[in-house]
C-alpha cells in the first residue's frame, strides 16, 4: 500500500510535465508563425503552410491518422459515396487526354450510353483537352441533383455525342457486385467494403441463393479494405448465435472503448462456409474472417491479410475541417490483436513489421491454434498465379505510351454489338493472334525484370571485380534472357488473353460479369470447391483431433 502511495506523485508529477510540453510547444509554434507571418519577406499562404505542417505532424505517428481541409474526403471515406457520374477514367498516354474507361452498371455514366475508350473533351463550357484524371474528375463530381453537358468524341466513329448528365450519389464500388450459384450445391457472394446496410445486402443475397438451393457458401473478402465494425459484427450475426462477442476495442480514453456482441439469432449457424482472403483483406474485413476463424464457424482459404488491428474515429474540427484518428486497437473472440505493423510513433523508418517469432499463440473455440500479429494465417493458404511483367504493362499502357490493349477492347466493342454470357465467354485463338499482331506492330515496348535484374547484377559484378572472370557465362546467360516481344507472347498467351478477355466482358457485362468470368480461372475459388466437396477434410480442419471423441 505504502508503495502504491509513493507511486502517485510521480504520476502526477508526469502528468503535470506533460501538459506545460502541450502548452509550451503550443505557444511556442503560435509565435512562431505570427513572426512567419509578419516579417517574412513574402506573403504566406496560411492554408498551405499550416496544412503541411498538420501534415508532417501526423507522418509522426501511423497512415490512418488523416487531416481532412474543408471538404467531403472523409465523409466520402466513411460512407464510401460520391455524388458524380459513376464511371472510371484513364489518362491515355498516346491520345493525351482523358477517356472513360470503365462506365458502372446502373449509373448516369451508364444510362447517358457512354462507352469504354470514349474520349472526354469539355464539361459545360469548360474543355478537358490535354486534361488529366484528377482534373477532369473534379469537374465530373459535383452536388448530387446537379446537371452538366458532356461532350466526348466515339473513337470507333469519330463523331461528337453531347449529352445531359445529373449527377447523383454513387457508391465507390458495389458493395456487392456479384453473387449466384457456382455449382448445384454451392453459392458465392462477393463483398467489396463494409459500409452501412453491407450485412443486411448479404443476408438478402444469401437467402435469394438458398432459393436457388445453396447448401455451402463461399463468401469472398479479397481486396476487401474493410469499413464498419458493428457491419463486420452484424455479418458474423448471420452464422453465430446471439450474444457472442466479435470484436472488442481497447484504446487511452475509457470511453472509447467499445464492444460489439451478436444480437439477435443467426440466420443459418450450420451451413458450411469458406472465406476467400488475400493481403488486400484488411480491417472490418479481418475482424470477419478473424471472427469466424476464432469461432471455428468457417474455413479460411487464400493468403495472409494486411493486417490492420487499428481503431479510428472522425473528429469534427473547426471551420468544417475533419479528421480521422487512430484511438485504439481492436481483438477479436479469440484475444489476439493482427496490428501487422508496429509504428513506434512513427508512420516512417521508425516503423517496423512484427516478425512471426515475436507473435503470441492463441486459441479458437476448438483449441486450434491461432496468431497474434501479421493479420489473419488463412487456415489453407492458396496462392495466385503471379502476373507476368508483360500482361501488366500491356494492360497499364507500355513504356512508350502505347495503349495497345485498351484500343484493341475498344474496337473488339465497336464491332461485336453482343458477346456470349461471362460464364461462356471465351477468345477465340484467332482473336488473340489478330491481337498480337496489333501489338507487333504498334511499337510496345516494356521493361522485363529479368533484364533489369541482369543489369543490376552486371553492375555489381564490375564494381567487386567479377564480371571479366564470368564474362562468357553472363552472356550466354543476357542472350537467353534478351527481349523477344513475339516468343513472350506466345509464352504467356494463356494469362494475356485471360486478362484482355477479362476487361472485353467488363464493357459489355460491368463489374458483375467481370467478377462471374474471373471465377473460371480462380485458384482459390477451385480450392475452396474442392474444400466444400469433402466434408470429412472440411471439419478436420476445424476440429482438431484432440478434441474428436
Amino acid at each position: 500500500m505504502l508503495a502504491m502511495l509513493s507511486v502517485l506523485p510521480m504520476i502526477a508529477q508526469d502528468s503535470k510535465n506533460h501538459n506545460f510540453e502541450v502548452a509550451r510547444n503550443l505557444e511556442i509554434f503560435n509565435v512562431l508563425y505570427k513572426n512567419l507571418d509578419m516579417l517574412y519577406v513574402d506573403t504566406l499562404d496560411a492554408n498551405k503552410l499550416i496544412t503541411t505542417g498538420i501534415n508532417s505532424m501526423l507522418h509522426q505517428l501511423d497512415p490512418y491518422t488523416v487531416y481532412y481541409p474543408e471538404s467531403n474526403d472523409l465523409k466520402a471515406f466513411i460512407t464510401g459515396k460520391y455524388a458524380g457520374i459513376g464511371a472510371l477514367i484513364r489518362f491515355h498516354m498516346k491520345l493525351k487526354n482523358t477517356v472513360i474507361d470503365e462506365p458502372y452498371f446502373n449509373t448516369p455514366s451508364q444510362e447517358a450510353g457512354l462507352k469504354k475508350g470514349d474520349i472526354i473533351l469539355s464539361i459545360d463550357d469548360s474543355t478537358m483537352i490535354g486534361k488529366d484524371t484528377k482534373y477532369v474528375s473534379d469537374h465530373l463530381r459535383g452536388d448530387a441533383g446537379t446537371s452538366f453537358l458532356l461532350k466526348v468524341r466515339r473513337p470507333s466513329t469519330g463523331k461528337i455525342h453531347e449529352m445531359k448528365i445529373t449527377r447523383r450519389t454513387i457508391q465507390q464500388m458495389p458493395t456487392i457486385p456479384y453473387y449466384g450459384m457456382f455449382t448445384d450445391s454451392i453459392g458465392y457472394i462477393y463483398l467489396t467494403q463494409f459500409v452501412d446496410g453491407c450485412a443486411k445486402e448479404v443476408r438478402r443475397a444469401f437467402i435469394d441463393l438458398k432459393k436457388q438451393g445453396m447448401q455451402k457458401l463461399v463468401l469472398d473478402l479479397r481486396g476487401n479494405g474493410g469499413g464498419s465494425e458493428q457491419e463486420a459484427a452484424n455479418l458474423v450475426n448471420l452464422f453465430v448465435r446471439r450474444g457472442i462477442t466479435v470484436v472488442q476495442n481497447r484504446g487511452k480514453m475509457e470511453r472509447g472503448n467499445h464492444e460489439y456482441k451478436t444480437t439477435v439469432e443467426p440466420l443459418d449457424s450450420i451451413i458450411p462456409v469458406v472465406v476467400l482472403v488475400n493481403d488486400g483483406t484488411a480491417s472490418a474485413s479481418e475482424i470477419t474472417s478473424g471472427a469466424l476463424q476464432d469461432l471455428d464457424r468457417a474455413v479460411i482459404v487464400g493468403t495472409r491479410t494486411y493486417g490492420k488491428g487499428l481503431v479510428q474515429m472522425p473528429l469534427d474540427l473547426p471551420y468544417n475541417t475533419q479528421m480521422k484518428l487512430t484511438t485504439g486497437k481492436y481483438y477479436i473472440p479469440s484475444g489476439r490483436c493482427i496490428q501487422a505493423i508496429n509504428y513506434k510513433g512513427g508512420s516512417g523508418e521508425a516503423a517496423e513489421h512484427i516478425p512471426d517469432s515475436l507473435t503470441h499463440v492463441f486459441y479458437t473455440v476448438n483449441g486450434r491454434e491461432v496468431r497474434d500479429g501479421g493479420g489473419i494465417m488463412p487456415d489453407v493458404e492458396i496462392r495466385p498465379d503471379s502476373l507476368p511483367n508483360i500482361a501488366y504493362y500491356l494492360s497499364a499502357g507500355g513504356r512508350d505510351s502505347t495503349e495497345v490493349m485498351f484500343d484493341y477492347v475498344v474496337d473488339y466493342i465497336a464491332s461485336h454489338p453482343t458477346i456470349a454470357a461471362p460464364s461462356e465467354f471465351e477468345m477465340s485463338d484467332a482473336e488473340y493472334e489478330d491481337f498480337c499482331q496489333k501489338v507487333l506492330k504498334s511499337g510496345f515496348t516494356y521493361d522485363p525484370e529479368s533484364e533489369k535484374a541482369m543489369k543490376d547484377l552486371k553492375k555489381l559484378m564490375e564494381f567487386e571485380g567479377y564480371y571479366e572472370d564470368a564474362k562468357p557465362e553472363f552472356e550466354a546467360l543476357e542472350k537467353k534472357l534478351s527481349h523477344n516481344l513475339e516468343r513472350d507472347l506466345k509464352r504467356h498467351k494463356d494469362v494475356i488473353k485471360h486478362v484482355l478477355a477479362d476487361d472485353i466482358v467488363s464493357a459489355y457485362y460491368y463489374q458483375s460479369g467481370a467478377v462471374e468470368f474471373g471465377l473460371k480461372y480462380d485458384k482459390q475459388m477451385k480450392e475452396a470447391v474442392r474444400l466444400l466437396n469433402n466434408m470429412e477434410e472440411y471439419h478436420r480442419i476445424l476440429i482438431p483431433e484432440s478434441r474428436k471423441e
